[in-house]
């Protein structure tokens, strides 16, 4: 019997469980998942525990198991990759977000299955050219990101880009370009989990917590701004696409309003109940030069296209994760 499945790589990471998480709402789909859960004590494998998966596959065997299913197969939603901004092996970092991610995109071509992948709001680097996702091969060539990781990511969006203009692309196919996402199943992420996730054991036990001094005359400590977006939106937003194949193209996923580190901590001290205590540390050396101060994506494209619903305050969005997971014994998704 034929069955309707959607296959998530890094579906036990962060995003990618929590898109797990709302797609297998869908008791008629089967959501598989492609990753690597790793040492059990890091609980990985408990972002996606509380879900039903019609399968589980080792990243090695991806495209053998593809090419097993491939009819059954509707959607690939690629979230794996390597998305530490401090990664020193640059091998490493294309291979996994280059490489892989062109080898799916001509896969899904070949066999005409849908695409949706997560691109970056580092492709944008210090934001010289604004953040609107103008995703034309002109645009997009005009980014200049900061970092490797940025780059990577930026360069998977011009191959796609590239081929969808000559013709050969799969019949959907949307890359989102993720601000700073933050909500449950992050714990895994250590050193890059969100702003909140990082402060929440100290504000939990009502000490002060470090946020990074500024190095711009014109930007207070604590100042620089990103712009932070619920978790939740971005596993609605690949439901949305889901149902709407007829979006293609890069499109920008964030709040639209860009926050202050400071305003998201003082919102965790206020979920928690305790009263703010905030200390400013020094930026290491090695990223000073590679920061971006502000970002602020730009969402007229996405609500142009059809989607329908509002994005999560980050009032509302740290209320919720506080309030129904940081907190809690239980806080996983």
């Amino acid at each position: 019997m034929t069955r309707r499945v959607v296959f998530v790589t890094g579906g036990a990471g962060f995003i990618g469980s929590n898109i797990v998480a709302k797609l297998a709402e869908d008791r008629d789909l089967d959501v598989v998942v492609c990753d690597r859960l790793r040492e059990a004590e890091l609980g990985k494998w408990r972002n996606i525990a509380k879900h039903p998966i019609g399968d589980f596959v080792a990243p090695d065997a991806m495209f053998d198991w593809l090419e097993r299913r491939w009819r059954d197969v509707e959607l690939v939603v690629h979230m794996a990759a390597v998305s530490s901004t401090t990664e020193h092996d640059a091998d490493k970092i294309i291979h996994a977000n280059f490489t892989l991610s062109r080898d799916l995109f001509r896969w899904c071509a070949d066999r005409q299955r849908r695409l949706v992948y997560a691109s970056s709001a580092a492709t944008y680097g210090a934001g010289d050219n604004g953040f609107g996702d103008d995703d034309s091969y002109e645009a997009l060539a005009k980014l200049r990101p900061l970092n490797t990781y940025g780059w990577s990511k930026a360069l998977f969006d011009l191959f796609a880009a590239r081929q969808a203009a000559r013709g050969y692309a799969p019949p959907q196919w949307t890359g989102l370009k993720f601000f700073n996402v933050y909500g449950p199943n992050e714990d895994h992420k250590n050193a890059m989990k969100s702003v909140a996730a990082q402060i929440w054991p100290k504000v939990r036990e009502g000490h002060a917590v470090q946020l990074f001094k500024s190095y711009r005359p014109d930007v207070p400590d604590g100042g620089q701004t990103r712009d932070f977006v619920y978790v939740r939106d971005a596993a609605d937003v690949t439901r949305w696409l889901f149902e709407n194949p007829q979006v293609s193209g890069v499109y920008n996923l964030g709040s639209g309003h860009a926050r202050s580190f400071e305003a998201m901590a003082r919102l965790v001290f206020e979920a928690a109940g305790k009263a703010p205590q905030i200390e400013y540390t020094p930026m290491p050396p090695a990223i000073r030069d590679k920061y971006q101060y502000f970002t602020e994506a730009k969402m007229d494209r996405l609500m142009a296209a059809g989607y329908p619903k509002p994005m999560t305050p980050l009032e509302e969005g740290i209320g919720d994760y506080v309030g129904r997971f940081l907190s809690q014994a239980d806080p996983y998704r």
